[in-house]
């Protein structure tokens, strides 16, 4: 069969709408590979509650069933909740869904501490996932999102900052928000001055210290 002829049918059959995988092409649109439904976002974000809060994100917390603990409450979280108009909006939710997920865990393990740290793995790796990051729209709140702190983060941020300026770190179970906000402040600094977002910045951190 002449090329002609065929075009000629291909370009028929677009005029009238039908898509390439409709007319028997073999091919899909991409409207018809891209379909997401619910239990693919609910999926995704399991993964990534699982994956963020692995056996050392938590270690020495006072339970065996905090990491699980934290990890099914991650799963379930409303993520919509978490896109605000404003930082203090953002810092606020950040501060409430500490304290709801810091009751979800065992008696023996509801720290304020590791409850926040949980929470901040997990929003850094939501922002690093785009299926989620946009469906929420959660790229509008990243630069208020927070670095995840543990001791070699703060020890880290230590050697950046001048004498007398942060407190001594006194580990996940000790943590209050007082002390977190002074860490957090410097690393918001730390980052601007890289022009990165600090829930970047413990990445950052990383690499320095290898090198």
């Amino acid at each position: 069969m002449p090329n002609n002829v065929i075009d000629s049918d291909s370009k028929k059959r677009r005029d009238e709408g039908a898509t390439p995988f409709a007319a028997g092409y073999g091919e899909r649109s991409p409207e018809e590979t891209m379909k997401k439904d619910d239990q693919f976002y609910g999926d995704m974000q399991k993964h990534i509650a699982i994956s963020a809060i692995g056996p050392s994100a938590l270690r020495n917390q006072g339970s065996a069933g905090v990491i699980k603990a934290a990890q099914e409450h991650l799963a379930d979280i409303n993520l919509q909740i978490f896109r605000t108009k404003n930082e203090g909006a953002f810092l606020r939710v950040l501060d409430d869904q500490t304290e709801v997920l810091r009751r979800a865990l065992p008696r023996a393990a509801q720290n304020w501490g590791a409850a926040r740290k949980a929470l901040n793995l997990f929003l850094r790796g939501i922002c690093y996932n785009r299926f989620l990051c946009e469906k929420h729209g959660l790229a509008l709140v990243e630069e208020w999102m927070e670095i995840p702190l543990d001791s070699m983060t703060a020890a880290s941020l230590k050697r950046k900052a001048t004498r007398g300026d942060l407190p001594q770190w006194p580990g996940l179970n000790g943590l209050t928000p007082d002390v977190s906000s002074k860490f957090q402040a410097l690393a918001k600094q730390v980052a601007s001055e890289q022009s990165i977002s600090r829930i970047h910045l413990d990445m950052r951190l990383w690499a320095e210290e290898r090198e």
